[in-house]
This record gives C-alpha cells, sequence and structure tokens, in this order.
C-alpha cells in the first residue's frame, strides 16, 4: 500500500486538472488523465522501483486505463466530472496540495505538463505516447488485451525470476515494495 495512497491520486488529478487548464487552455478529459497518471506510475517505477500512486491499470486499445477510477469505484469530493460534447472531464474545486508528491515524483509531473498540456496535443497523440512509453502495457496488450498490467513487466526479462545479482536498484526495489505489500 502507498501511503496516503487516495490523498496521493486526488493530489495529482487537482495538479493534473489544473495544469492543464493554465497550459493548454482547455479542460483535463478522461483520457489526458489516465495517461497522466498511467506516465507518473511507470515513470517512478523506472526510476526507483515504486510506482507513485499504485493504481491498478488496464491494457486497453487507447493506453493503459486506471480501472478503479474509470469504473468510479473512487470517489473524491475535490472535484467534479463534467460532460460536455468533446467527452467526460475533470473540474477542481480547490488547489492541489503538493506535500504528498516527493522531489521527483514533481519533477516528472511538472515535466508531462510541459509535453503534454498544450493546446496542440490531442487524446490521440498522449495515447500513442504511452504506447511507446510503457513497456508494461505494450506486453500486457500483445498477450492479454484489456487485461490487468503487471507492474514487473516494466523491467527487462522476468523479474521475478531473476537471480539476486543480476537484479538492477530499481528491480530489488520493486520487488521489496511487492514483499512489503504482501505482508500487510
Amino acid at each position: 500500500m502507498i501511503p496516503y495512497q487516495k490523498e496521493k491520486i486526488e493530489n495529482a488529478i487537482l495538479f493534473f486538472a489544473n495544469e492543464q487548464v493554465k497550459s493548454a487552455r482547455k479542460p483535463l478529459y478522461q483520457t489526458y488523465l489516465f495517461k497522466y497518471l498511467a506516465f507518473l506510475d511507470f515513470g517512478c517505477l523506472k526510476e526507483t522501483g515504486r510506482p507513485s500512486l499504485g493504481l491498478t491499470y488496464k491494457a486497453l486499445e487507447k493506453g493503459p486505463v486506471p480501472i478503479d477510477l474509470y469504473n468510479q469505484n473512487i470517489t473524491f469530493e475535490s472535484f467534479e466530472y463534467v460532460t460536455d460534447e468533446l467527452g467526460k472531464f475533470i473540474k477542481p474545486k480547490k488547489k492541489p496540495d503538493m506535500n504528498f508528491f516527493s522531489k521527483l515524483e514533481l519533477k516528472i509531473m511538472n515535466r508531462l505538463v510541459e509535453i503534454y498540456a498544450q493546446n496542440y496535443i490531442m487524446s490521440k497523440h498522449i495515447s500513442d505516447a504511452s504506447h511507446e512509453e510503457i513497456l508494461a502495457w505494450k506486453r500486457t496488450w500483445r498477450s492479454n488485451p484489456n487485461g490487468i498490467i503487471d507492474y514487473s513487466l516494466n523491467f527487462d526479462g522476468n523479474v521475478l525470476k531473476k537471480s539476486h545479482d543480476k537484479l538492477t536498484y530499481q528491480e530489488e526495489n520493486y520487488l521489496l515494495h511487492c514483499a512489503f505489500d504482501d505482508s500487510h
């Protein structure tokens, strides 16, 4: 379990919603939100061996989708979903509390906004980028379309079967993270 997981998820959503409006001058539509969150989780996984938010993703055709948010199994009071002619978007009710994030997480989040919060970036662009950047989505999509994405698939080879002396720092940290989660 990620400490303060729900609060981190909520504040990440608020951050991306506020920044999307400020930078791209358009609301944060659901597709963009899902890709931002996946990039954050898998970006932190790649750097540290631990996802930032720990969301469960499905490998859908348009890329990774955080299934609990998609199905609205998690509710938040700090924003609402609004639907217009272009789809469902996030309407924030307050500013995010950025104290829930590490310096690395903040760096990744700000970089994502720099790249994707542009008025000329369409949902197809960010979806295509998630196909290219997130190895675990690619591997899951190939073998089990619409299946749950296993974070371990983002590492080269089978991290679960590597000998201890062959593990990278990130892979070792990932295995420790998994062991800790299993014990709770």
